[in-house]
């Protein structure tokens, strides 16, 4: 299952996602989205966890709950909506 976190702190590693949800169980993938332009964490990620009930106590476990002193939001992160493309200005 892949999980949304939001609400992380700008401090907030691949490995502290990843620790954080390894409580729960298998952790095939775990990275926080940084800001192309900046290199700074654009304060949420993802995390991937292969046994989906391993995956529903993480999220129901750590959802609301501290790391690294803010209140992360957790749960089942939603296909990507495609945006309409922006026209091209010539």
């Amino acid at each position: 299952m892949n999980i949304y976190v939001g609400n992380l702190a700008y401090g907030v590693t691949d490995d502290d996602l990843r620790e954080a949800f390894a409580a729960f169980g298998e952790v095939s993938r775990a990275n926080v989205i940084m800001d192309r332009d900046t290199g700074r964490s654009k304060g949420f990620g993802f995390v991937e966890m292969p046994d989906n009930a391993q995956a529903e106590a993480a999220i129901n476990g750590l959802n609301e709950k501290p790391l690294s002193g803010r209140a992360i939001r957790v749960n089942e992160a939603k296909p990507r909506e495609e945006r309409p493309r922006r026209p091209s200005r010539h």
